[in-house]
């Protein structure tokens, strides 16, 4: 039975490239389209059509947009405007991994980035990975971290807003990351999330020890935390949103109403229900069916 879909096109905000001939060409190729409107001109627009299979919708969308600088958000027209937020950190809110800018101030620089990009493809566990990474900061000066925060780690465009703008209509974010504690703390309080979840580097005299609280915050723990949050604010499914972009996101981005890769993993980008490559973050709230104008920007 055909049921109201919603299909948002969303470009670089940086470029404007969306047009009308653009909306008009996917709106010709979509079996079932109804009408659509301008959320940001030159930058996103929802296209509503009628389908029964959203799956279907989703890859003849999808297919069409290859080539071109457009991302694609296909589902259901009804319950798109999410009350919950669970974001990861690294690459995903920050534009940065943090152990990687930990490990250049300590020089193992190199050694630590790659196990990091072998571990967010899911080509390894995660767990151990981390344990193997933060073993090699050992002796490193915790004041190196204040450092790294205030010359190293960048908001990624758009987060601030995403975040400022779904807490003004009663959301609630949570930052779930595999990094740690000592810097989703400050992260949480630059966007004004509401909480954050991540390991922590153990300290010992001032100094790195090598070691991560157990047990590790990894695929299973990120999966909970969006269990936990739904059942302590009572939520359904189709009212959560979670964004990331590494293989410890995916069982998070699974059972979230909305999963959204953003410049993810092939693998992730591949497995989540939408995928972000050309928008900033704040496709995510084009993507709720917010206009530019209702924005909050931080």
């Amino acid at each position: 039975m055909p049921q109201s879909l919603v299909a948002t096109l969303i470009a670089d905000p940086s470029k404007t490239g969306l047009s009308d001939a653009a909306i008009q060409r996917f709106a010709q190729a979509l079996p079932g389209f109804v009408s659509s409107r301008w959320l940001d001109r030159g930058v996103a627009a929802d296209l509503f059509l009628e389908a029964s299979d959203l799956d279907a919708a989703r890859e003849a969308l999808r297919a069409l947009a290859l080539g071109e600088a457009i991302d694609v958000v296909v589902q259901p027209v009804e319950g798109r405007a999410k009350k919950l937020l669970i974001a990861d950190m690294d690459s995903t809110l920050i534009g940065q991994e943090c152990i990687d800018e930990l490990a250049a101030e300590a020089g193992v620089g190199a050694s630590v980035a790659a196990i990091t990009e072998r571990a967010m493809r899911g080509e390894i566990a995660f767990e151990p990975a981390l344990r193997e990474r933060v073993a090699l900061l050992a002796g490193l000066p915790e004041s190196v971290i204040a450092r790294v925060l205030a010359t190293r780690i960048a908001l990624t465009p758009g987060a601030r807003t995403l975040v400022q703008t779904m807490r003004a209509r009663g959301g609630w974010i949570a930052i779930v990351s595999g990094g740690f504690t000592q810097f989703t703390g400050v992260i949480a309080a630059r966007l004004g999330a509401n909480e954050h979840r991540a390991n922590t580097l153990i300290v010992d005299d001032g100094l790195l020890a090598g070691r991560v609280g157990e047990p590790i915050l990894g695929r299973q723990a990120k999966l909970d935390a969006l269990l936990d949050l739904m059942t302590r604010r009572a939520l359904a499914q189709h009212e959560t949103l979670a964004v990331g972009d590494g293989a410890n996101d995916l069982a998070m981005l699974a059972a979230a109403g909305l999963g959204v890769a953003y410049r993810a993993k092939p693998a992730v980008a591949a497995a989540a229900h939408a995928r972000v490559d050309h928008g900033d973050l704040t496709a995510l709230l084009f993507a709720q069916g917010f206009s530019r104008e209702e924005f909050v920007e931080g």
